[in-house]
């Protein structure tokens, strides 16, 4: 699973690309790492009590942090909060992604996997994975509140290209196309849990760092 991933784009552009309102969002661009703060996109219900609304309310873009504290029975000493969903039937996600309002985009620019070791001197490669066909695209997330907000991450199984490097799992990126956005954060779980799938190989970039 990722522990970093990039949001190369400031909150405006970033905004425009995920057709949300920045407000008065302060990100300028940079990398998110496991337990920071990061920009997030949401339907705009986080403080809206009672029955939703007839009227469609603007997308907004909203800092959390990322990673959800654990359950109070599987508190551990682990420096950051649950990262990713690997598993949407477990008891503690099913009512939350159920509830379309608490499903959220994340926008990133890259994400980072350890690779496979280096043979020349045996060392992991940082692999930074883009998508060819959107500059900004949309990780699916579910975001949960405690003490502090916060967000993680859809996993699937990793696509041919993420398996090349030894990976079995991978960020659920999102399609292009806006209604697959739309769907996500506001369609019934059943249609929602369709987009739970590998990207295309054929649409990812690889960096290899250092």
């Amino acid at each position: 699973m990722p522990v970093i991933y990039r949001l190369d784009a400031p909150a405006s552009e970033v905004a425009r690309a995920m057709g949300a309102e920045a407000g008065n969002d302060p990100w300028s661009g940079g990398p998110i790492s496991a337990g920071g703060f990061a920009p997030v996109i949401t339907m705009g219900r986080e403080f809206v009590a009672g029955p939703r609304p007839q009227h469609r309310l603007p997308r907004r873009m909203i800092p959390r942090l990322w990673g959800v504290p654990p359950p109070p029975a599987a508190f551990d000493e682990r420096r950051h909060g649950i990262l990713t969903v690997r598993n949407p039937g477990s008891p503690f996600w099913t009512g939350n992604l159920r509830n379309s309002e608490f499903r959220c985009l994340v926008p990133a620019t890259a994400f980072m996997e350890w690779g496979k070791a280096d043979p020349r001197d045996g060392k992991r490669r940082q692999c930074w994975f883009g998508t060819s066909d959107q500059p900004i695209f949309a990780m699916a997330a579910v975001w949960k509140d405690s003490e502090v907000p916060s967000f993680a991450l859809l996993t699937c199984p990793a696509n041919a290209a993420l398996r090349s490097e030894g990976r079995d799992t991978m960020p659920v990126i999102l399609p292009a196309d806006p209604a697959a956005h739309d769907l996500w954060l506001r369609g019934e779980w059943k249609r929602a849990a369709e987009l739970i799938a590998p990207y295309s190989s054929s649409l990812m970039t690889m960096r290899v760092a250092g």
